[in-house]
């Protein structure tokens, strides 16, 4: 399918420059940005007026569990550990393929309203998930969450077989966290590492405790074991990153490694506040995500990116603490090359056509001072009027083409009910 953007605005992300002009796709691919020219001799299967809306690279959801959309609003009175072993884990026990597939769907009718083209996802039953991202069209990076409770048995079939699943799937190796993997579990997710030259990722430094447990245990930061374990070796990075210490930080420098922040999480599980504007004085790999709805409990990626600007402001007292298009940079181009989206992280001539349209016309996104803070600091999920993955148009003007919304939510309350009772 080939598409034409016409009177449209378009940041690349590649700089903080807006251009005025088109933008042509073709199948799965951005085949042209630049001016207006004549097009009596071209054929597209659509040419869309934007009337001076905007198009951007899809936000980039880099850490969610996106089947967790189950346990919105469900145990919010409780702290991580809590939460965790009260009401997450012992549902999560019996949670079935089908639920996850519904949960997932939602999670995915939630990005799409919310401009995100991909997401980096921790959870199990990947088959289903997998299923449920190519029915929908959406870009779906998995990443291990293998635990003492399982799945290091299943880490090195899922890299094989899902990075040839589908041209929408990828996986990325990954542990749930040093609290919950033993040493010979985390010895074994570096010699996978070694064996296929990859990078890992996993929950890092989320609390306090966290980080103090690690210490009581191997007298060193998670970071650092990690680092002696030589889990880091081929890169990766790290979710949360709330309690690092100078050293971490230095670490994740050296090997490139990216910082992951989840703000809303953090705040609502009173986890901490990550000093974002520390990685950033360091020029730092760092992207951003929502974690999972039970923790957040919305997956705006708007949310999340307003919330790392004036966290940083807060925390050093100055307003200017945060650079806003830093922000939106790691929304964006960040979250695709921390996933391995090297194709998706900026609008170009032969990108992948992973593409939000602004709308203009809402009242957060006017007067045009600045667009790209106006984004930053006062948009929110109304501003979506398209979303495109691959080419594809998935999410226009409230409507989806591939979800039954209906559906979605008859289903997913009915799996919720068998999960309520515990």
């Amino acid at each position: 399918m080939s598409v034409r953007f016409y009177n449209c605005r378009i940041l690349t992300m590649q700089d903080n420059s807006i251009i005025e002009g088109e933008l042509w796709t073709d199948n799965d691919r951005i085949s042209y940005i630049g001016p207006s020219v004549d097009t009596s001799d071209k054929k597209f299967d659509r040419e869309i007026d934007c009337k001076g809306n905007l198009l951007m690279p899809g936000l980039k959801n880099a850490h969610t569990h996106s089947a967790m959309t189950f346990s919105r609003s469900l145990a919010d009175e409780y702290c991580l550990n809590d939460w965790l072993h009260k009401a997450i884990f012992p549902r999560e026990a019996k949670l079935t393929p089908e639920a996850v597939y519904w949960f997932s769907k939602l999670a995915y009718a939630e990005y799409l309203a919310g401009g995100v083209t991909s997401c980096f996802d921790m959870y199990f039953f990947k088959e289903e998930n997998a299923k449920a991202a190519v029915e929908t069209g959406f870009r779906h990076v998995f990443c291990g969450a293998a635990n003492d409770y399982g799945g290091f048995e299943d880490l090195e079939r899922y890299y094989n077989e899902l990075n040839s699943y589908d041209p929408l799937i990828s996986f990325i190796y990954g542990f749930h966290a040093e609290y919950t993997t033993c040493e010979d579990n985390l010895k074994l997710m570096s010699e996978l590492a070694h064996k296929y030259e990859a990078p890992v990722f996993t929950h890092i430094s989320e609390t306090s405790a966290e980080v103090e447990g690690c210490k009581e245990r191997y007298g060193v930061t998670p970071a650092v074991l990690f680092e002696k374990l030589g889990i880091f070796d081929f890169g990766g990075g790290g979710f949360h990153c709330v309690w690092f210490t100078d050293e971490d930080r230095d670490i994740f420098k050296k090997r490139g490694l990216w910082s992951v922040f989840n703000a809303c999480s953090n705040l609502k599980l009173a986890s901490g506040i990550t000093p974002v504007y520390k990685f950033i004085e360091k020029d730092m790999n760092i992207a951003i995500g929502t974690d999972g709805a039970g923790s957040n409990n919305a997956l705006s990626m708007f949310r999340e990116m307003y919330l790392d600007t004036v966290l940083s402001n807060v925390e050093t007292n100055n307003a200017a603490a945060v650079d806003p298009f830093k922000i939106l940079k790691a929304g964006t181009s960040g979250g695709a090359l921390c996933m391995g989206l090297k194709d998706s992280d900026v609008l170009a001539e032969g990108k992948k056509a992973d593409i939000v349209m602004i709308d203009m016309n809402k009242p957060s996104m006017q007067p045009e001072n600045n667009i790209a803070r106006n984004i930053v600091y006062s948009a929110d999920n109304s501003v979506v009027k398209m979303t495109m993955i691959d080419g594809k148009i998935l999410y226009e003007d409230g409507k989806y083409t591939t979800i039954d919304l209906d559906e979605v939510y008859k289903e997913s309350n009915k799996f919720m009910k068998e999960l309520s009772d515990i």
